[in-house]
């Protein structure tokens, strides 16, 4: 039986309640959507280390690279959109090459913005991210790969980027995993690779397990630290096919990734199933998964062809 996963945002709620007294160095702050991530009770535990800075990302941005300098470690929430392009410069300028530390968590990633609206639907964060020099980039899973890597941030210095949704996951893992890495390989397969990030692991899972019965070999790798990529994760792509799959533009993300890491390995063609010159939309997430072609049976069409 499947255990009953936890929102993600309560995950990072209780994270920063827990690390409250064992480090008395980190500060959350918030751009006004502090009910949205329910940190909105902070302010009792946190006291002065809790800030609601209102709707001005920029200036949040440059408030944690001055908190950096006083020894804080910053923890800096917002949608998305607003932790990236809207504050693209700050974050390259004052935080990546001031050579400072800060963790920026943008939710709502991708389709999973859902009723955000389209200029609330972010398709290109971790391209943008990915730019900044020694920057580490992750998009989690469910919501106990998120607890794990929140932990690895209290040891991590420079410029962190968390991408992940707000609501709740399909449960992937039990907590006994190595998140180590920054990959977990889920499935083995010997004809075809599925690389995937976020919400899409959980249906590119789904799909090798069925095709398994119809004689498809497919492996699945979570990928969730897409900076650095693992030395390993590139050992286990170079030998067959490789089909990357994400909630995000196909330029810049996860599949520019892992084309840049195999540009050198001529026997391993990589194939990109992502969102191609479109922007976001108003809808619910099934809805929006069809529409840009990213729901189970899409991703079932595309192994078969590239296999065929």
């Amino acid at each position: 039986m499947k255990r009953e996963a936890k929102e993600m945002r309560l995950v990072y709620r209780d994270f920063l309640l827990d690390v409250n007294k064992s480090h008395p160095e980190v500060v959350a702050l918030e751009a006004d959507l502090s009910s949205s991530m329910g940190t909105n009770n902070l302010g009792k535990a946190f006291g002065m280390r809790y800030i609601n800075g209102g709707i001005m990302e920029s200036e949040m941005v440059g408030l944690a690279a001055g908190l950096s300098i006083q020894g804080f470690k910053p923890y800096f929430h917002t949608f998305g959109p607003f932790a990236s392009r809207r504050v693209f410069d700050q974050l390259f300028i004052s935080l990546g090459y001031a050579q400072l530390s800060a963790t920026v968590i943008g939710s709502d990633a991708g389709v999973s913005a859902e009723m955000n609206g389209g200029t609330h639907m972010p398709f290109e964060e971790l391209g943008l991210l990915r730019l900044v020099p020694n920057a580490t980039v992750f998009e989690v899973s469910d919501d106990v790969q998120f607890e794990s890597v929140l932990q690895q941030t209290l040891q991590l210095s420079g410029l962190k980027y968390i991408r992940t949704i707000r609501k709740k996951p399909v449960p992937l893992y039990n907590g006994d995993e190595d998140f180590s890495k920054g990959y977990v390989e889920l499935k083995r397969g010997n004809d075809l690779t599925l690389v995937c990030s976020g919400i899409m692991v959980a249906p590119c899972l789904e799909v090798a397990n069925s095709l398994e019965k119809e004689g498809y070999s497919v492996g699945v790798i979570d990928l969730f630290r897409v900076k650095p990529i693992h030395p390993e994760a590139e050992t286990l792509l170079s030998d067959k096919p490789v089909l990357t799959v994400e909630n995000h533009n196909i330029i810049g993300g996860l599949g520019s990734a892992i084309c840049e890491m195999m540009a050198t390995k001529v026997n391993t063609p990589v194939y990109r199933l992502g969102i191609k010159e479109r922007f976001g939309q108003v809808g619910q997430q099934d809805y929006l998964l069809k529409e840009y072609g990213l729901d189970k049976n899409s991703i079932r069409r595309e192994i078969q062809q590239i296999l065929s």
